[in-house]
């Protein structure tokens, strides 16, 4: 979603959000969280330059902000469901890492990200039923795909199929703080993905 998108959502009473506020309103936030300052609506206030009431337009609450603003610059991938299933969704975890992440989206980031969430869960609960829902779509649509095709158990839960998927990254980057582009952890993870396939296949 789109600072844009996110402020239509969020618009409340009043007047009509003014062109270029959302981004001042975003980029503000990001700055703060970046440099790891608390995110207050004076903080964004004083770094946007737009006032309080515009902030109050565009999101009910710092959660949705900081929410929205930790998604900036970040994709919604597709899957390409028309060829090889596997190979797509390997494609997806391995080499299209840095499209699903956003290309202008710092590692470090993500990173703060992780932490902020972990730490809120108010903005964890927020940041997934916003943000982390929408992106897993292409996924799921790709596994219910498999389903119809009777590649997988006609008994598969897509959505716990995909949290096993993607826990095997994650587990990697956040509990053993590896890198996927380490080869060692590569294999480690394609190792551990082909043995969730096998249990998924019919």
């Amino acid at each position: 979603m789109t600072a844009t998108q996110a402020a239509g959502r969020r618009s409340g009473p009043g007047r009509p959000p003014e062109p270029g506020h959302d981004e001042k309103i975003i980029q503000a936030t990001l700055r703060l969280i970046d440099q790891g300052k608390p995110v207050t609506v004076n903080a964004v206030v004083t770094g946007s330059g737009v006032s309080r009431a515009a902030v109050y337009r565009r999101w009910s609450s710092l959660t949705d902000l900081v929410s929205d603003a930790l998604d900036h610059g970040r994709a919604i991938p597709e899957v390409d469901i028309s060829g090889d299933l596997r190979q797509a969704v390997l494609e997806m975890l391995f080499e299209r890492q840095e499209e699903a992440r956003g290309v202008t989206y710092p590692q470090r980031r993500f990173r703060k990200r992780l932490e902020l969430v972990m730490s809120d869960q108010e903005l964890q609960w927020a940041y997934w039923a916003s943000h982390v829902s929408r992106r897993r779509r292409g996924m799921i649509e790709a596994l219910r795909a498999g389903v119809d095709r009777g590649e997988f158990r006609a008994d598969l839960d897509v959505e716990a199929a995909l949290d096993a998927l993607l826990g095997v990254i994650y587990y990697q980057l956040v509990v053993r703080g590896a890198s996927l582009s380490d080869r060692e952890t590569e294999l480690r993870c394609r190792h551990a993905l082909d043995t969730i396939w096998r249990g998924m296949q019919a």
